[in-house]
Formats: C-alpha cells, sequence, structure tokens
C-alpha cells in the first residue's frame, strides 16, 4: 500500500492528469493560428481545469469540499473529451493516444472521489 500524499504532486490521478495537459499543449502548438483563439484556447483551457481542481480540492478539510473540486475536474475531463472528438473530426490532428490517458485519468478520478466520500 502507498504511504498517504503529503501533497497534491503526490496523487498519481494528478501526475497523470498533468501529463495530459502537456499532451495538449503540443497538440495545439500544431493548429492553425485561425484556432489559437478558438478550440485551442477552450481545449487549453479545460485541460489545465483538471489536475488544478484536484491540486485545490487536495487542500480541502471536509469531504464534501474535496468531492466538489474532484467533481468540477470530472466535468472539465469530459469538455476536453469533447474538444478532443471536435479535434479529430476537423481533422486537426490525432488525439488517439491522448483520449487513451484521459480514459485512464477519468478511471483514476472516479476511484478517488468513491474513496473520499466513503472515508
Amino acid at each position: 500500500m502507498l504511504p498517504p500524499a503529503k501533497d497534491f504532486e503526490d496523487l498519481i490521478v494528478w501526475q497523470k492528469a498533468h501529463k495530459v495537459v502537456l499532451s495538449i499543449y503540443r497538440l495545439t502548438s500544431t493548429f492553425p493560428k485561425s484556432e489559437t483563439y478558438g478550440l485551442s484556447s477552450q481545449l487549453k483551457r479545460a485541460a489545465v481545469s483538471v489536475p488544478a481542481n484536484i491540486a485545490e480540492g487536495f487542500k480541502k478539510r471536509s469531504k464534501p469540499e474535496k468531492a466538489r473540486y474532484y467533481n468540477i475536474a470530472q466535468g472539465s475531463l469530459e469538455e476536453c473529451r469533447y474538444y478532443l472528438i471536435l479535434v479529430r473530426d476537423l481533422g486537426l490532428g490525432d488525439p488517439g493516444r491522448i483520449q487513451d490517458d484521459l480514459q485512464e485519468v477519468k478511471g483514476l478520478l472516479g476511484s478517488y472521489v468513491q474513496k473520499v466520500r466513503s472515508s
């Protein structure tokens, strides 16, 4: 069993979500300039929201507060999932690997939320 996390950076779910953000930044750097303030901006904003809300929720003291931030992260994760579908359908890139990584974060985050609520 892993020792309890001392910092949000110790959380595997945060580490994986951060990795997704880095991948999304790399992907959006290949988008046409016309997407700078459109899809590129929206996708990056939603992606950054996932690990940011995990980090913020980590320090909240009450279970409902923690769960609220993790739920916001879950919502942002779904928003990213949609934007990546749009990226694929518009032919702006192949987000396949990022979509797989998002699914992993989704599972980890769901488990983490359940653990927080039941602890």
